[in-house]
């Protein structure tokens, strides 16, 4: 009672009167979004909600974001770490602003996300979408049904895999690899995205009731085991003399030290900053065209204006480029 008394009194954005012990929990449903926004309409675009033991404020709307992430964005950028990602948080997607954290934002700003960078990639892009529609052109051939989900996830991922380590991790044709790797990526984000009682309740993290850390610790060793092959067969590589291969790896390598001191890219540093690329990168953009397309499929016209457009843009008989 005197937790809820404090509350009330602390000053914070108006929000629902919490309950005791779990604050507004009950409130959020099966759809937490649906329900945030609901609340917000009550409340307004600035609302504070306690959930559980951790009292949180919400943003709803672009005027209040503005505020929040860009005229103070330097005091509001410390980043809330669920407690599942265990010791797995050495990245900048986790990192709170700081030396490490920026050393590490500027290494890929630089090295993997600027123009000339991503300019002179074009070709393995371009490669990629090549393999992808031969790929999918053989299967219309032989009447057999693209799993678009897949060969999605599978090109996006060979494209990363490509673009850090100068190899690809599977293929379109090897179902059960790209798979395997999809079903890994989708276990992490459902295991973060799972509603964990340790971040609701801190004081019981220890405990880790619904085993959400161990669980996760079991799928970020499995992608840690590809990328520790990756760097060690590089590291081998490189004592035997072979040319570089001036990729993403490279990069790292060349600041990373041989030895596990507490440098800024040290084995661990490493793993955290691959896992964080592969999931960013591979099962979003693959999740994004299956949910387009699966929209088309729902709308006839909206496909049929698709197709219409897609002839007047990419004359026949021509290779699809990135201008198109």
């Amino acid at each position: 009672l005197l937790n809820l008394l404090a509350h009330a009194r602390s000053g914070l954005p108006p929000g629902p009167r919490p309950l005791p012990l779990i604050g507004s929990l009950h409130l959020l449903g099966d759809k937490p979004h649906r329900s945030l926004a609901r609340l917000a309409k009550i409340h307004g675009s600035l609302m504070s909600i306690r959930l559980g033991a951790v009292t949180t404020v919400l943003v709803s709307s672009p005027a209040m974001a503005r505020e929040f992430l860009q005229r103070h964005d330097s005091v509001l950028a410390t980043r809330s770490v669920p407690d599942a990602t265990g010791k797995h948080a050495a990245d900048v997607a986790w990192l709170s602003p700081g030396p490490r954290w920026r050393a590490l934002r500027k290494m890929m700003a630089t090295e993997l996300f600027a123009p000339h960078r991503l300019d002179a990639l074009h070709h393995l892009r371009s490669d990629k979408v090549r393999e992808l529609t031969d790929h999918v052109a053989r299967l219309a051939r032989e009447g057999t049904a693209v799993n678009v989900g897949r060969v999605a996830f599978t090109t996006s991922l060979n494209l990363i895999s490509r673009t850090i380590f100068s190899v690809d991790l599977t293929s379109l044709d090897d179902h059960g690899g790209s798979e395997d790797f999809q079903e890994v990526i989708t276990a992490m984000k459902e295991g973060l995205g799972t509603p964990n009682v340790s971040d609701f309740f801190p004081v019981l993290a220890a405990a880790d009731l619904q085993g959400m850390r161990r669980r996760l610790a079991r799928i970020f060793a499995r992608l840690h085991a590809v990328f520790d092959a990756e760097v060690d067969q590089r590291l081998r590589g490189r004592d035997a003399g072979q040319p570089r291969k001036n990729d993403y790896l490279d990069v790292l390598l060349d600041v990373a030290p041989r030895d596990e001191g507490k440098d800024l890219l040290d084995r661990d540093t490493l793993r955290s900053q691959f896992t964080v690329l592969f999931a960013a990168g591979s099962d979003t953009s693959s999740s994004t065209v299956e949910w387009a397309m699966a929209e088309l499929l729902r709308n006839p016209s909206s496909m049929a204006k698709v197709c219409d457009k897609l002839a007047q843009v990419i004359v026949s008989r021509r290779n699809i480029e990135e201008a198109d």
